[in-house]
């Protein structure tokens, strides 16, 4: 296979082809920044897993400017910069190469949390993202000449720790983006203006570290071919700019799409298909001789294959796809990509974290990040272990409970495992959720799990299965309101839907704009259906990550779902259902009507079960309907503990 050829970036010979891409820690370093214990284990077990290159999460050049970098690592600390040579010993050992990515900072996408603490700044006047009503300030010239020092310094002290080389956070909308792109630099100093004034401070800092660190020290640039937004960069300026880092002496290109206005391509999502940005990397090989990495899920080994093979990439880089599976290289090498645990998109584990200011993470791999706190060792005292729901809670639990060695005894009601994953996973544009249960199915028969399908569970007959410990994951149902008519026969709810329990008309009218409304609407859209979306408050999704959140109301406005907010639902009748707003009444005509309105817990047997097992746990959505992580991360630890 071609992904496991070895490649060069400038100087350096890797391994292979596969890069571990740039992605933010959070609280996986210490509390003053330094990249301790965690960090080495988050980054070597990568390393382990038989990726090639690792290209470590952003690390700011300066704490000066911008405040939040106080608790990130410090280039003027030597004891930081002491932490970086075991690090980049480990990561040698384990036979791949490690570089850091710099950056400028954030600019005008610093978060709300973080701009309390110091006015934001950019290339120019121009609004906050997060933060509309908060103008950024322009930096003075003598700001971006100290930052263009800034790099040269950071890179110096990078090589005498032993790192191999440096990535530029050039993408995104961050702040060297900020410069380049004309939408938010209106300077007028010779850091503004024509393309060249743009690309100036980013090209001083290639120079900068070049003179630093030597000019044989390897550089990767990472930018955005296609920002996807009215005013930003599009592919002829983006191609343009290949061509100029090259002259510039960058030793290769790191290629992605979009800003945080349109940061599903960036942080892509569940509805984003895969290897979805091969053909912009491929874009940038035909204008340079530089090697250019390709990103944007490719956790699909055929892809990644694919893409290499025909020459659109010479490297790819996998970020949450080895948060998810940090032996994803190994286990492509070893032709067992049947075990290959995907990252699902729902960036709940790592950019919902990261945004709440703690340690990122991984929805399927609670593991990510506390890898050695978290290991799963063998258990002293073998007990038999019942599990109760076959969903994903109580199908993790059965997992790291037979890791462990216990007895393990898996009963699911229904004739399929799943749960409420399985009517989750079945639209098409779920295929990363699909392949997601599938893996955990898989890994339950291969690990010995006694799996009882049909099994329906009563307090008699767990007590008389005489387990040691019970996980009880039955998970919740789907709430159906006290609303005149809901009873009807136009009337289904979005989990029997979506598992093909009945017919639908051509009309629909979905209850509830939450995230299970709102999918269910894509998924009947795309099949060509008129489809009306009613929600009694006034906005749609909103608790969910901002990338996921915009590129789902993207597709339902491109698919022309009719959204109505700020309403009461008075009444459903064969006809429709009957609405009022603002005092006024109205009937909106449908042939099928959809409940979608939330799930309440199965929690009967949980009450009936307290203090009679020795060790009882609840976990998942029988304890309290929630999220994917809550349910997958609750089965972990309630395993892990018995």
């Amino acid at each position: 296979m071609k992904l496991f050829e070895p490649g060069t970036i400038g100087n350096i010979t890797i391994k292979n082809r596969i890069a571990m891409a740039p992605m933010g820690m959070g609280r996986i370093a210490e509390p003053d920044g330094r990249w301790g214990e965690r960090v080495l284990e988050y980054y070597v077990t990568r390393a382990r897993g038989e990726t090639g290159l690792i290209i470590t999460g952003l690390a700011s050049v300066t704490r000066k400017l911008e405040p939040m970098w106080q608790t990130h690592i410090d280039f003027h600390n030597p004891a930081h910069m002491e932490s970086l040579r075991p690090l980049a010993k480990a990561v040698h050992s384990s036979g791949a190469k490690i570089f850091i990515q710099l950056t400028a900072g954030f600019g005008r996408v610093v978060s709300a949390r973080a701009a309390g603490k110091a006015h934001p700044i950019s290339a120019s006047t121009v609004p906050c993202y997060f933060m509309p009503q908060v103008i950024a300030r322009e930096l003075e010239t003598r700001e971006v000449k100290e930052l263009v020092e800034a790099f040269g310094f950071a890179a110096r002290t990078i090589r005498e720790a032993g790192i191999d080389g440096v990535e530029l956070h050039g993408h995104e909308g961050y702040l060297l983006d900020q410069f380049m792109t004309f939408l938010w630099n209106q300077r007028k100093d010779k850091y503004g203006g024509s393309l060249e004034g743009r690309l100036r401070f980013p090209l001083e800092a290639i120079e900068a570290i070049k003179a630093g660190a030597g000019k044989d020290f390897p550089v990767i640039y990472r930018y955005g071919i296609d920002q996807h937004l009215e005013g930003g960069r599009g592919v002829a300026e983006a191609l343009e700019i290949a061509a100029r880092l090259e002259k510039a002496g960058v030793d290769a290109l790191h290629v992605d799409a979009g800003c945080y206005e349109t940061s599903w391509w960036p942080h892509p999502t569940i509805y984003q298909p895969p290897a979805f940005m091969v053909d912009m990397s491929d874009a940038v090989k035909k204008v340079v001789k530089i090697p250019v990495i390709s990103v944007g899920k490719l956790w699909y080994p055929d892809l990644a294959e694919k893409a290499l093979q025909e020459g659109k990439a010479d490297f790819i880089a996998l970020g949450r796809g080895l948060l998810a599976d940090p032996e994803w290289a190994l286990k492509v090498k070893q032709d067992r990509t049947d075990d290959i645990r995907i990252c699902i998109g729902d960036h709940d584990g790592c950019m919902v974290r990261l945004g709440a200011g703690q340690a990122t993470s991984c929805t399927v791999n609670p593991q990510a990040g506390m890898e050695k706190e978290l290991a799963l060792t063998r258990t002293e005292k073998k007990k038999k272990v019942l599990i109760v729901g076959g969903g994903p809670a109580g199908m993790e639990a059965a997992r790291v409970a037979k890791i462990r060695g216990h007895e393990v005894i898996l009963w699911e009601k229904s004739s399929n495992l799943g749960g409420n994953l399985i009517p989750a996973s079945s639209p098409d544009f779920k295929r990363d959720m699909k392949v997601y249960l599938d893996y955990q199915i898989r890994q339950l028969h291969k690990l010995g799990v006694q799996i009882e399908i049909g099994k329906e569970a009563t307090s008699q007959s767990i007590q008389k299965a005489s387990p040691a410990a019970v996980i009880l994951a039955t998970g919740a149902t789907p709430i159906i309101p006290n609303i005149p008519g809901i009873s009807g026969e136009n009337v289904i709810t979005a989990v029997n839907l979506l598992l093909g329990r009945g017919k639908v008309g051509e009309k629909v009218i979905v209850l509830g704009g939450g995230l299970v409304g709102c999918e269910t609407a894509l998924y009947l859209a795309q099949k060509g259906k008129k489809v009306t979306i009613l929600k009694r408050t006034d906005t749609l999704l909103p608790n969910m990550y901002h990338a996921n959140r915009g590129h789902l109301l993207l597709l339902v406005s491109q698919h022309k779902v009719n959204i109505i907010t700020g309403l009461q639902i008075e009444e459903v009748t064969g006809q429709g259902v009957t609405i009022s707003k603002k005092g006024e009444k109205e009937n909106l005509k449908a042939d099928t009507i959809v409940v979608s309105l939330g799930l309440e817990p199965r929690r009967e047997l949980g009450a009936a079960l307290q203090d009679k097992i020795p060790e009882f746990q609840i976990v998942g959505d029988c304890a309290e309907p929630r999220y994917m992580i809550n349910a997958i991360w609750e089965g972990f630890h309630a395993a892990r503990s018995i």
